[in-house]
């Protein structure tokens, strides 16, 4: 079983990481292998809305001089996504909404190969904002049919200066918390997989959704 961590945040070593670092701890005690790629600060290009992804069934993005790609394909290979961005503007960094956007049309486009894998999303903050970063991080997970895992607060890190984040002693319990559930959540699924299988639902609608976002 392995967790794709995602680190949106340009400061590679900053808040955001040690966040993910902090769930990935926790989902490595319960023998779940964990990784962190970094895509903040890298050269991104955000959805082009052609529709290559729906047109060539590849399950790639035709956008092939970024990092997306090879995040999407450990994202289909993974049990569980952990995606992290700091607060911008009250919102996730623009390497983040690019991944979102376009790991969302292409998984979505060729059968929701996301579906039945745990999402979980972590914020750094200096002060508020941060809940609709974690809410901009959901929507990729509430359209991928995949199942959320939540802590005992909002899943975020007070801190500025890096490294700060890690003297929020209320924030890292949370972080070890939502650990906790998503490790619980993944092996409840693999646990289940061969005799509870994901359901059949039709996708005609979605399909005709993305479409449509492609032709605005």
């Amino acid at each position: 079983m392995k967790v794709i961590a995602i680190n949106g945040s340009p400061r590679k070593e900053g808040n955001t990481h040690l966040l993910l670092k902090r769930v990935c701890k926790r989902l490595e005690k319960h023998g779940i292998e964990t990784e962190i790629i970094q895509i903040g600060g890298k050269p991104i290009h955000g959805c082009l809305a052609c529709g290559k992804c729906i047109e060539n069934q590849d399950r790639r993005c035709v956008i092939k001089k970024d990092i997306i790609n090879e995040c999407i394909e450990k994202m289909i290979e993974a049990n569980g996504i952990l995606l992290g961005s700091p607060t911008y503007f009250s919102d996730v960094t623009t390497e983040m909404k690019a991944l979102v956007d376009r790991a969302g049309f292409v998984t979505l486009a060729n059968g929701s190969l996301l579906a039945g894998k745990v999402g979980a999303a972590v914020a750094a903050v200096r002060r508020a904002g941060a809940q609709h970063v974690i809410n901009s991080m959901h929507h990729l997970f509430s359209i991928s049919q995949m199942p959320i895992a939540t802590s005992t607060y909002w899943n975020m890190g007070y801190g500025l200066a890096p490294g700060e984040t890690e003297h929020d002693l209320e924030g890292m319990q949370t972080m070890d918390n939502l650990g906790e559930t998503m490790a619980w959540l993944i092996k409840c699924i693999d646990a289940a997989k061969d005799s509870i299988p994901l359901p059949e639902v039709d996708r005609s609608q979605r399909m005709n959704f993305i479409r449509l976002e492609c032709e605005s």
